[in-house]
């Protein structure tokens, strides 16, 4: 029986605690716990998502976990025993690859779970460690009743890699009351707030800091677009392990302003936003961006170009700093057909709406829980 009568009670577990991964997790356990169950998220403290789930009453708990496996992986997995026992859960959620490794190994299956890896692990491998990451999430899927991926092309790539079960494609959505088009007097007070000349070209990307994100052929780009734009400004929003580096190797006219809590004011004031990233599962950056209007020039890697229209913006290929910046002079020579390609990114952007994504995964989340079978505990 439910540790919550009727009510199913569902733990969250994750790591990391920030980012798309954070904002996801948050607004998962929110919509659950408005449904009247018990939603419960195990995370490491730090960062911003302990402190969006005490503020809405969420039940939080802490589990101290690294990024990537290591000395302490064995004392993370007693931790999240522990949690385990005190919770109950009718299902546990795992998200992204830490969580999955340490929350499989636990449960081997004795508890309904569902993986969700918002971009499978080997993907952010290194070259030595790649085909056991493949491995791994092999073996790890006879412990998962259910692998949930953002959408189509990350489904794509596990099956492609060998990795069986059951995938279900619960794309994820954007809060579309409150990423909407802005006026000009709208960009022009964003532009102000934020000490951006209200003429001059700007270029906006949002996203965690690292290797995945691609800032760095963004910044290889950047000086050929100046070229043409010596006015131009790039602003590089987020925080993340590559800041201080790429840092200190930015030409001039880039802004890095540090994490946001809210980049609305960003995508406000940008005339492209731009997504170099060398991967992803589906990029909440884009279809943020999408619904705020903008157009986009993004790597041609899937949960990017599975979703961006062909006249939204531009795809170019990973990695190519070239095309890259002849992409983004081509929305500043032609800012007409830009804000054109932004309103085709907004009506796109209807067809990710949150909502519709919370209810899918709220009626996958309960057939687990329903076919639960109740005679096991969590193991010791």
């Amino acid at each position: 029986m439910s540790a919550s009568g009727d009510r199913p009670t569902v733990l969250h577990v994750t790591q990391p605690v920030s980012g798309g991964v954070g904002s996801y997790v948050a607004a998962a356990a929110a919509d659950q716990q408005g449904r009247g169950w018990n939603a419960v998220v195990a995370c490491p403290d730090g960062g911003p998502l302990p402190g969006r789930l005490i503020a809405a009453g969420i039940d939080w708990r802490e589990w101290s976990a690294h990024r990537a496996p290591g000395a302490a992986t064995t004392g993370e997995l007693l931790a999240l025993r522990r949690v385990l026992r005190s919770v109950r859960p009718d299902v546990v959620h795992l998200h992204s690859s830490k969580a999955g490794l340490a929350g499989r190994l636990v449960l081997r299956g004795r508890m309904p779970t569902i993986f969700q890896p918002h971009g499978w692990s080997w993907l952010a491998a290194g070259r030595g460690v790649r085909a056991g990451a493949v491995r791994w999430e092999r073996r790890a899927a006879r412990w998962t009743q259910m692998l949930v991926c953002v959408g189509d092309g990350e489904a794509a790539l596990g099956r492609a890699r060998g990795i069986c079960g059951r995938y279900e494609v619960v794309r994820n959505g954007v809060d579309l009351a409150r990423y909407t088009p802005a006026s000009e007097g709208q960009r022009l007070a964003a532009r102000t707030a934020l000490g951006l000349d209200p003429a001059a070209p700007v270029a906006v990307c949002v996203g965690r800091i690292t290797v995945q994100k691609g800032q760095d052929v963004l910044l290889s780009a950047w000086p050929r677009v100046t070229v043409r734009h010596p006015d131009a400004t790039l602003v590089i929003v987020g925080d993340g392990e590559l800041l201080t580096v790429l840092g200190r190797r930015a030409p001039a006219g880039v802004r890095f302003p540090g994490a946001a809590e809210d980049v609305r004011v960003f995508y406000a004031a940008a005339d492209v936003v731009v997504l170099p990233s060398r991967w992803e599962g589906l990029s909440l950056s884009l279809l943020e961006a999408m619904a705020c209007a903008r157009p986009v020039v993004a790597s041609a890697v899937p949960g990017l170009a599975d979703a961006l229209p062909s006249d939204a913006g531009a795809l170019v290929p990973v990695g190519e700093s070239v095309a890259l910046a002849e992409a983004i002079v081509a929305r500043f020579d032609q800012p007409e057909q830009a804000r054109a390609e932004g309103a085709v990114a907004a009506g796109a952007a209807a067809a990710y709406d949150l909502r519709g994504t919370l209810d899918r995964l709220a009626r996958l989340t309960e057939q687990l829980s329903a076919g639960r079978e109740r005679a096991g505990a969590v193991p010791g």
